[in-house]
């Protein structure tokens, strides 16, 4: 080999180096993943939603990046953090806590994949065409927090049987908000009970809620399903406490945390199967293909140490039907 054509070869390795390299790094995927909750109150839920992946052998940090974007409560953020995942070009757009964020993605892209996990109902909320044939580019695991509302009010009322007037806690500014207020006007009729709604969109806004129940001299409350919610638990749980309210919850982490009681799907279970479908997207199936899973697993948990606190009797057949005692 004479000299010049050894100099360009020796370039021509030099060069590709980094090319080669350069294009495994963007071989990789993103994922973007994003919420309308906080952070911390999702981390087992995140941890969850990682397994499922990894189990098709998906590994943050090894083989997949994810991007996460976070509303902290704050709906109307949600629109502007969709187009930011959308310019990373992400391959798959997770949309996960209430309809709001699936809905801000599907307007964001017509053509990225979508995974949604959102309780409300996503045909009625024009989400997708069909539950078996969802459509276009989103697929996801419908949570169906909202359809358990009045199941919800009756274990309250099984539970707090002399109490005269219920309260509902609701954010005005979570999507299926007006689906959540017809679910419990109809269980009012069933149970011939009041029920009177509350509102709370900020933090702030809680302590005031509460002061209202209390005039009102409600019996029983019903914390309405909202990620907004889930992530100020501690404080909610602190005020059903110091007001003596008997409390019941849609997630199990309001119980454990020292909430009356719980009654929903497992959000466990539900990011599992989300990041399962997350890595069959990865593989290359199309959303549209891929029928919209719904919950098997629902959690009835009781805090008999709080029911102690409030001088509450638990029935035995609630007894009997929870799938967790906390005593």
């Amino acid at each position: 080999m004479d000299r010049r054509a050894f100099i360009g070869t020796l370039a021509g390795t030099v060069f590709a180096a980094p090319l080669t390299a350069q294009a495994q790094r963007s071989a990789i995927p993103v994922v973007g993943f994003l919420c309308s909750a906080s952070p911390v109150p999702y981390t087992p839920f995140v941890v969850a939603f990682r397994q499922g992946l990894r189990e098709a052998g998906y590994v943050e940090g090894k083989n997949l990046t994810i991007e996460f974007r976070w509303a902290d409560g704050h709906y109307d953020r949600l629109p502007m953090l969709a187009s930011d995942l959308v310019r990373r070009r992400v391959a798959v757009l997770v949309a996960v806590g209430s309809d709001g964020p699936v809905l801000a993605a599907k307007t964001a892209t017509a053509t990225i994949p979508i995974v949604f996990a959102s309780g409300g109902d996503p045909v009625r909320a024009g989400i997708v065409a069909s539950l078996n044939r969802p459509g276009a580019n989103v697929t996801g695991v419908n949570v169906i927090f909202t359809a358990l509302v009045p199941k919800q009010v009756e274990l309250l009322h099984q539970l707090v049987p002399q109490a005269k007037t219920i309260g509902a806690l609701v954010n005005p500014h979570y999507p299926d908000v007006e689906v959540q207020r017809q679910e419990l006007n109809e269980a009012s009729t069933v149970i011939k009970r009041e029920i009177h709604i509350v509102s709370a969109s900020a933090e702030r806004d809680l302590d005031e809620a509460f002061r209202t129940l209390v005039q009102q001299k409600t019996g029983a409350l019903l914390v309405a399903n909202d990620p907004f919610f889930q992530s100020l638990r501690h404080h909610i749980v602190a005020l059903a406490a110091r007001h003596a309210i008997p409390t019941i919850y849609f997630e199990r982490a309001f119980a454990m945390e020292g909430g009356l009681i719980s009654y929903g799907p497992s959000l466990v279970e539900a990011f599992h199967r989300t990041g399962v479908y997350t890595s069959r997207i990865l593989d290359g199936a199309k959303p549209g293909d891929l029928p919209i899973e719904q919950p098997t697993t629902f959690e009835l948990v009781i805090n008999l140490k709080t029911a102690k606190a409030l001088s509450l009797t638990i029935p035995p057949s609630l007894l009997a039907r929870a799938d967790q005692v906390i005593e």
